[in-house]
Protein backbone atom coordinates (compact mmCIF):
# COMPACT_ATOMS: atom_id res chain seq x y z
CA UNK A 1 0.00 0.00 0.00
CA UNK A 2 0.85 3.61 -0.81
CA UNK A 3 1.84 5.71 2.11
CA UNK A 4 2.14 9.75 2.56
CA UNK A 5 3.53 12.30 5.00
CA UNK A 6 0.68 13.47 7.60
CA UNK A 7 0.45 15.06 10.63
CA UNK A 8 -1.25 12.07 12.76
CA UNK A 9 -3.53 12.84 15.96
CA UNK A 10 -3.68 9.67 17.86
CA UNK A 11 -5.99 8.72 20.80
CA UNK A 12 -3.66 8.78 24.10
CA UNK A 13 -4.50 7.13 27.68
CA UNK A 14 -4.02 10.90 28.84
CA UNK A 15 -5.37 12.69 25.95
CA UNK A 16 -3.81 12.50 22.36
CA UNK A 17 -0.77 12.43 20.35
CA UNK A 18 0.60 14.24 17.32
CA UNK A 19 3.46 12.90 15.31
CA UNK A 20 4.38 13.72 11.46
CA UNK A 21 4.19 9.82 10.52
CA UNK A 22 3.94 7.94 7.39
CA UNK A 23 0.06 7.39 6.50
CA UNK A 24 -1.50 4.43 4.70
CA UNK A 25 -3.42 5.73 1.56
CA UNK A 26 -6.15 2.92 2.31
CA UNK A 27 -7.07 4.55 5.87
CA UNK A 28 -8.26 7.62 3.44
CA UNK A 29 -11.68 8.39 4.30
CA UNK A 30 -14.82 8.38 1.56
CA UNK A 31 -14.85 10.87 -0.94
CA UNK A 32 -14.92 11.44 -5.00
CA UNK A 33 -12.09 13.56 -5.07
CA UNK A 34 -8.19 12.52 -4.29
CA UNK A 35 -6.28 15.76 -3.57
CA UNK A 36 -2.62 16.28 -4.33
CA UNK A 37 -2.02 19.13 -1.32
CA UNK A 38 0.63 21.92 -1.81
CA UNK A 39 -0.42 24.47 0.19
CA UNK A 40 -2.26 23.95 4.16
CA UNK A 41 -2.21 26.67 6.69
CA UNK A 42 -2.16 27.05 10.67
CA UNK A 43 -5.04 28.72 12.09
CA UNK A 44 -6.26 29.09 15.25
CA UNK A 45 -8.61 26.03 15.45
CA UNK A 46 -5.67 23.64 13.99
CA UNK A 47 -3.76 25.02 17.10
CA UNK A 48 -6.68 23.86 19.16
CA UNK A 49 -6.42 20.45 17.37
CA UNK A 50 -2.85 19.67 17.00
CA UNK A 51 -2.17 20.68 20.90
CA UNK A 52 -5.21 19.36 22.50
CA UNK A 53 -6.55 22.77 24.28
CA UNK A 54 -9.96 22.15 23.08
CA UNK A 55 -11.96 18.81 21.68
CA UNK A 56 -11.46 19.84 18.19
CA UNK A 57 -11.04 16.39 16.92
CA UNK A 58 -13.90 14.34 16.97
CA UNK A 59 -12.41 10.45 15.79
CA UNK A 60 -9.16 9.03 15.39
CA UNK A 61 -6.65 8.59 13.78
CA UNK A 62 -6.78 12.25 12.45
CA UNK A 63 -5.01 14.48 10.08
CA UNK A 64 -5.49 17.96 11.25
CA UNK A 65 -5.80 21.00 8.77
CA UNK A 66 -8.82 22.47 8.18
CA UNK A 67 -7.48 24.02 5.11
CA UNK A 68 -5.69 23.07 1.86
CA UNK A 69 -5.23 23.77 -1.72
CA UNK A 70 -3.66 21.31 -4.38
CA UNK A 71 -4.18 19.51 -7.57
CA UNK A 72 -6.75 16.70 -8.50
CA UNK A 73 -5.44 13.51 -9.21
CA UNK A 74 -8.67 12.01 -9.65
CA UNK A 75 -12.29 12.57 -9.20
CA UNK A 76 -15.74 10.68 -10.03
CA UNK A 77 -17.50 14.05 -9.20
CA UNK A 78 -18.89 15.52 -12.84
CA UNK A 79 -17.72 19.06 -11.55
CA UNK A 80 -14.13 17.94 -11.19
CA UNK A 81 -10.94 16.47 -13.07
CA UNK A 82 -7.52 15.74 -12.84
CA UNK A 83 -5.36 18.69 -13.15
CA UNK A 84 -7.74 21.02 -12.02
CA UNK A 85 -6.53 23.75 -9.01
CA UNK A 86 -9.01 23.52 -5.46
CA UNK A 87 -9.56 25.16 -2.33
CA UNK A 88 -10.43 23.40 0.88
CA UNK A 89 -12.25 25.42 3.95
CA UNK A 90 -14.23 23.47 6.28
CA UNK A 91 -17.07 21.15 6.15
CA UNK A 92 -15.34 19.16 9.36
CA UNK A 93 -12.48 18.48 7.26
CA UNK A 94 -9.54 18.24 10.08
CA UNK A 95 -12.38 17.38 12.79
CA UNK A 96 -14.69 14.68 11.67
CA UNK A 97 -12.77 13.90 8.20
CA UNK A 98 -9.37 13.88 7.79
CA UNK A 99 -7.34 17.06 6.85
CA UNK A 100 -5.25 19.03 4.97
CA UNK A 101 -1.72 18.30 7.08
CA UNK A 102 -1.09 15.45 4.34
CA UNK A 103 0.06 15.04 1.14
CA UNK A 104 -3.15 13.76 0.05
CA UNK A 105 -6.13 14.02 0.45
CA UNK A 106 -9.45 12.58 0.04
CA UNK A 107 -12.85 14.53 -0.12
CA UNK A 108 -16.23 15.51 -1.53
CA UNK A 109 -16.05 17.15 -4.56
CA UNK A 110 -18.94 19.48 -3.51
CA UNK A 111 -16.95 20.92 -0.63
CA UNK A 112 -14.33 22.10 -3.00
CA UNK A 113 -14.24 25.86 -4.83
CA UNK A 114 -11.76 26.01 -7.88
CA UNK A 115 -8.69 28.18 -7.05
CA UNK A 116 -9.07 31.78 -8.27
CA UNK A 117 -7.40 33.29 -11.99
CA UNK A 118 -4.54 34.95 -11.13
CA UNK A 119 -4.29 33.24 -7.07
CA UNK A 120 -1.31 30.66 -6.64
CA UNK A 121 -2.05 28.25 -3.94
CA UNK A 122 0.46 29.75 -1.77
CA UNK A 123 -1.44 32.81 -1.70
CA UNK A 124 -4.98 31.36 -0.74
CA UNK A 125 -3.12 29.40 1.77
CA UNK A 126 -1.73 32.39 2.95
CA UNK A 127 -5.78 33.54 3.27
CA UNK A 128 -6.94 30.65 4.53
CA UNK A 129 -9.46 30.10 7.06
CA UNK A 130 -8.88 33.04 8.50
CA UNK A 131 -8.95 35.35 5.44
CA UNK A 132 -12.00 33.74 3.96
CA UNK A 133 -13.66 34.15 7.53
CA UNK A 134 -12.80 38.02 7.28
CA UNK A 135 -14.23 38.61 4.27
CA UNK A 136 -17.73 36.37 5.01
CA UNK A 137 -17.87 39.19 7.83
CA UNK A 138 -16.87 42.00 5.92
CA UNK A 139 -19.93 41.35 3.30
CA UNK A 140 -22.28 41.20 5.79
CA UNK A 141 -21.66 44.26 7.31
CA UNK A 142 -21.94 45.21 3.48
CA UNK A 143 -25.45 43.92 3.35
CA UNK A 144 -26.27 45.75 6.32
CA UNK A 145 -25.50 48.48 5.37
CA UNK A 146 -21.93 49.39 6.69
CA UNK A 147 -20.19 51.50 4.29
CA UNK A 148 -17.48 53.90 4.41
CA UNK A 149 -19.27 56.89 4.77
CA UNK A 150 -20.88 55.59 7.91
CA UNK A 151 -18.19 55.90 10.12
CA UNK A 152 -15.10 54.18 11.45
CA UNK A 153 -14.73 50.23 11.82
CA UNK A 154 -13.08 48.12 14.63
CA UNK A 155 -11.23 45.35 14.26
CA UNK A 156 -10.32 43.14 17.10
CA UNK A 157 -7.86 40.43 17.94
CA UNK A 158 -6.00 43.06 14.94
CA UNK A 159 -2.58 41.28 14.74
CA UNK A 160 -3.92 37.58 14.62
CA UNK A 161 -5.24 36.12 11.17
CA UNK A 162 -8.66 37.27 10.57
CA UNK A 163 -7.69 40.42 12.13
CA UNK A 164 -4.70 41.11 9.74
CA UNK A 165 -6.81 40.22 6.61
CA UNK A 166 -9.85 41.96 7.92
CA UNK A 167 -7.64 45.71 8.33
CA UNK A 168 -6.15 45.03 5.06
CA UNK A 169 -9.49 44.69 2.88
CA UNK A 170 -11.62 47.27 5.11
CA UNK A 171 -8.37 49.67 4.39
CA UNK A 172 -8.36 49.11 0.78
CA UNK A 173 -12.39 49.42 0.75
CA UNK A 174 -12.32 52.63 2.20
CA UNK A 175 -12.94 52.23 5.55
CA UNK A 176 -11.29 54.14 8.47
CA UNK A 177 -10.38 51.15 10.51
CA UNK A 178 -9.76 50.97 14.41
CA UNK A 179 -7.56 48.17 15.10
CA UNK A 180 -7.72 46.92 18.96
CA UNK A 181 -4.92 44.50 20.15
CA UNK A 182 -3.05 43.56 23.45
CA UNK A 183 0.60 43.55 20.92
CA UNK A 184 1.38 47.45 20.94
CA UNK A 185 4.61 46.29 19.74
CA UNK A 186 3.14 45.48 16.96
CA UNK A 187 1.57 49.43 16.05
CA UNK A 188 3.81 49.36 13.03
CA UNK A 189 2.85 46.24 11.71
CA UNK A 190 -0.93 47.32 11.83
CA UNK A 191 -0.51 50.55 10.51
CA UNK A 192 1.15 49.47 7.46
CA UNK A 193 -1.63 46.65 6.77
CA UNK A 194 -4.06 49.85 7.15
CA UNK A 195 -5.34 50.73 10.60
CA UNK A 196 -5.76 54.41 10.77
CA UNK A 197 -5.75 54.34 14.58
CA UNK A 198 -4.25 51.44 17.35
CA UNK A 199 -5.95 50.68 20.32
CA UNK A 200 -5.23 48.75 23.38
CA UNK A 201 -7.46 46.00 23.95
CA UNK A 202 -7.45 46.86 27.77
CA UNK A 203 -10.19 49.49 26.64
CA UNK A 204 -12.07 47.12 25.40
CA UNK A 205 -11.87 44.49 28.81
CA UNK A 206 -12.58 46.63 31.08
CA UNK A 207 -16.32 46.87 33.26
CA UNK A 208 -19.23 46.59 31.05
CA UNK A 209 -21.33 49.69 30.82
CA UNK A 210 -24.80 49.16 29.29
CA UNK A 211 -24.49 51.74 26.73
CA UNK A 212 -20.78 53.49 26.55
CA UNK A 213 -19.44 56.39 24.01
CA UNK A 214 -20.28 55.38 20.45
CA UNK A 215 -17.00 55.10 18.52
CA UNK A 216 -18.07 53.02 15.79
CA UNK A 217 -20.52 52.05 13.01
CA UNK A 218 -19.55 48.32 12.63
CA UNK A 219 -16.77 45.99 13.18
CA UNK A 220 -14.82 42.39 12.84
CA UNK A 221 -14.52 40.54 15.99
CA UNK A 222 -13.11 37.44 16.25
CA UNK A 223 -12.29 37.71 20.41
CA UNK A 224 -15.80 37.35 21.79
CA UNK A 225 -16.62 37.33 25.48
CA UNK A 226 -16.02 40.51 27.38
CA UNK A 227 -14.22 42.26 24.03
CA UNK A 228 -17.48 41.44 22.28
CA UNK A 229 -19.77 42.91 24.94
CA UNK A 230 -17.73 46.10 25.11
CA UNK A 231 -17.78 46.67 21.39
CA UNK A 232 -21.35 46.07 21.02
CA UNK A 233 -21.37 49.03 23.66
CA UNK A 234 -19.77 51.47 21.77
CA UNK A 235 -21.58 50.69 18.37
CA UNK A 236 -22.91 53.46 16.97
CA UNK A 237 -26.56 53.98 16.44
CA UNK A 238 -28.19 51.16 13.45
CA UNK A 239 -24.45 50.16 13.56
CA UNK A 240 -23.55 46.11 13.25
CA UNK A 241 -20.80 43.91 14.39
CA UNK A 242 -19.75 40.45 12.94
CA UNK A 243 -19.06 37.98 15.03
CA UNK A 244 -16.77 35.18 13.64
CA UNK A 245 -14.28 34.28 16.84
CA UNK A 246 -13.70 32.83 20.12
CA UNK A 247 -10.37 33.23 21.25
CA UNK A 248 -11.18 35.33 24.90
CA UNK A 249 -13.69 33.11 25.52
CA UNK A 250 -17.42 31.48 24.64
CA UNK A 251 -19.12 33.88 26.77
CA UNK A 252 -21.43 37.05 26.27
CA UNK A 253 -22.04 38.76 29.12
CA UNK A 254 -23.95 41.76 27.46
CA UNK A 255 -26.94 43.63 28.00
CA UNK A 256 -29.89 44.00 25.60
CA UNK A 257 -29.08 47.71 25.71
CA UNK A 258 -27.34 48.24 22.47
CA UNK A 259 -29.79 46.55 20.57
CA UNK A 260 -33.30 48.13 21.72
CA UNK A 261 -31.56 51.76 22.13
CA UNK A 262 -29.58 51.84 19.41
CA UNK A 263 -30.57 49.35 17.13
CA UNK A 264 -27.29 47.75 16.88
CA UNK A 265 -27.23 44.17 14.87
CA UNK A 266 -24.76 41.19 15.94
CA UNK A 267 -23.85 39.31 13.20
CA UNK A 268 -22.82 35.81 12.83
CA UNK A 269 -20.69 34.44 11.04
CA UNK A 270 -19.87 30.45 10.08
CA UNK A 271 -16.88 29.86 7.35
CA UNK A 272 -17.16 25.60 8.38
CA UNK A 273 -20.67 25.20 6.71
CA UNK A 274 -21.30 28.26 4.63
CA UNK A 275 -23.52 27.83 1.75
CA UNK A 276 -21.44 27.62 -1.79
CA UNK A 277 -22.70 30.55 -3.75
CA UNK A 278 -21.38 32.91 -0.55
CA UNK A 279 -17.90 30.70 -0.09
CA UNK A 280 -17.53 31.16 -3.62
CA UNK A 281 -18.67 34.96 -4.08
CA UNK A 282 -15.76 35.17 -0.62
CA UNK A 283 -12.95 33.75 -2.88
CA UNK A 284 -13.67 36.08 -5.57
CA UNK A 285 -13.97 39.06 -3.29
CA UNK A 286 -10.54 38.16 -1.76
CA UNK A 287 -8.99 37.62 -5.32
CA UNK A 288 -10.03 41.43 -6.13
CA UNK A 289 -9.81 43.15 -2.64
CA UNK A 290 -6.79 42.07 -0.62
CA UNK A 291 -3.30 43.64 -1.19
CA UNK A 292 -1.20 41.05 -2.21
CA UNK A 293 1.82 42.68 -1.27
CA UNK A 294 -0.15 43.04 2.22
CA UNK A 295 -0.72 39.45 2.31
CA UNK A 296 2.98 38.28 1.30
CA UNK A 297 4.47 40.83 4.41
CA UNK A 298 1.61 39.50 6.88
CA UNK A 299 2.80 35.59 6.09
CA UNK A 300 5.25 33.24 7.11
CA UNK A 301 5.59 29.97 5.73
CA UNK A 302 6.67 26.76 7.58
CA UNK A 303 7.31 23.02 6.56
CA UNK A 304 4.56 20.33 7.80
CA UNK A 305 6.94 19.21 10.89
CA UNK A 306 7.09 22.81 12.25
CA UNK A 307 3.02 22.68 12.70
CA UNK A 308 3.86 20.81 15.48
CA UNK A 309 5.89 23.87 16.87
CA UNK A 310 3.69 26.11 15.76
CA UNK A 311 0.36 25.21 17.27
CA UNK A 312 0.81 26.04 20.86
CA UNK A 313 2.25 29.43 19.61
CA UNK A 314 -1.44 30.51 17.99
CA UNK A 315 -3.38 29.43 20.94
CA UNK A 316 -1.20 31.32 23.21
CA UNK A 317 -1.77 34.45 21.06
CA UNK A 318 2.36 34.94 20.06
CA UNK A 319 1.64 34.64 16.58
CA UNK A 320 1.68 37.23 13.69
CA UNK A 321 -0.29 37.47 10.62
CA UNK A 322 -0.94 34.17 8.66
CA UNK A 323 1.10 31.40 8.61
CA UNK A 324 1.31 28.76 5.21
CA UNK A 325 2.57 25.64 5.52
CA UNK A 326 4.56 23.81 2.58
CA UNK A 327 3.53 20.31 1.88
CA UNK A 328 4.46 19.32 -1.34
Amino acid sequence: MATFKAIRIDKADKGQTAQLADFDESELMEGDVTVRVAWSTVNYKDGLAVTGKAPVVRRFPMIPGIDLAGTVEASSHPQWKAGDQVILNGWGVGETHLGGYAQRARLKGDWLVPLPAGMGAREAMAIGTAGYTAMLAIMALERHGIAPARGPVVVTGAAGGVGSVAIAILSKLGYHVVASTGRPQETDYLKKLGAAEVIDRAELTGPLRPLAKERWSGGVDSVGSLTLANVLSMTKYGGAISACGLAGGMDLPASVAPFILRAVSLLGIDSVMCPQEIRREAWRRLASDLDRGKLEALTTEVPLAEVLSVAPSIVEGRVRGRIVVKIG
